[in-house]
């Protein structure tokens, strides 16, 4: 069986109102692709149906994962499978650390309730971590983006991508408010998960200096909820020069 995330014909709609005209897209284990397009294609709307969002109706098409439909499966469900959303506006929660956060998550989808990870254990994963994304070891006693920057907010995302490992990821623009150092540390962290773990990945985003640092198997582009053009990496550098009016144009 092929390995691979894919949506097949999708159309979903909010409050009746069509924002996705028939998607279909694959992406293998192993690849990262790139989804790119303007303000309000349909892109983030996309990125939290795949993950279960209730708010988004799916009027017809497919969700699946390795082969399985996982249209029909809650959040958690999906996430148990493998399936992973950084999202674009991560939401404060004080009270609750990022290091029992990140723990429960781990023990939830990497070990049996009978077999948790030991705190001094998950402390040494997360270092190395940590480590990776330029990031202190006390960020961890820190409640879940309570107070972070927006740079912190987008590294703690990776964070948790690296920590929890899945087989496929989506990335809704992480890189958005993110300066150049930043930006370049975050790129790290995302060809580190992709490398070590073979995870496959998709990248949504508006622009293509990210792309300076990952280097995508295959770019889509977006718009008015329909994937109108695909290409390899040599698309990204034609939308940077041209526009995404250029690239509709032709």
């Amino acid at each position: 069986m092929k390995k691979a995330f894919s949506i097949k014909n999708l159309k979903l709609s909010v409050e009746k109102k069509n924002i996705v005209k028939g998607i279909s897209l694959e992406i293998p284990e192993g690849e990262i692709h790139a989804l790119m397009g303007p303000n309000g294609s349909g892109k983030s709307t996309l990125a939290q149906a795949a993950m279960g969002h209730p708010r988004y109706q799916i009027d017809s098409g497919s969700i699946k994962i390795d082969g399985k439909e996982i249209s029909n499966l809650s959040p958690d469900e999906r996430a148990h499978l493998g399936l992973f959303l950084s999202f674009q506006y991560p939401s404060e929660i004080p009270g609750v650390s990022l290091l029992n956060f990140l723990r429960t998550s781990y023990n939830q989808t990497k070990r049996t309730a009978e077999n948790p990870i030991s705190v001094s254990d998950f402390k040494k994963l997360a270092k190395e971590k940590l480590d990776l994304l330029q990031m202190y070891p006390d960020f961890l006693r820190r409640s879940i983006n309570d107070g972070f920057s927006g740079g912190e907010k987008k590294r703690a995302e990776i964070l948790q991508l690296l920590i929890l490992d899945p087989e496929y990821a989506i990335l809704d623009e992480t890189d958005s408010g993110l300066d150049v150092d930043a930006l370049r540390i975050v790129a790290e962290g995302i060809n580190a998960i992709h490398s070590g773990s073979n995870t496959g990945i998709l990248l949504i985003t508006h622009y293509q200096r990210i792309l300076e640092y990952i280097t995508p198997d295959k770019v889509h582009i977006m718009v008015d909820g329909k994937i109108i053009k695909s290409g390899d990496a040599e698309l990204a550098r034609r939308i940077e020069k041209d526009g995404y009016k250029g690239i509709i144009k032709k």
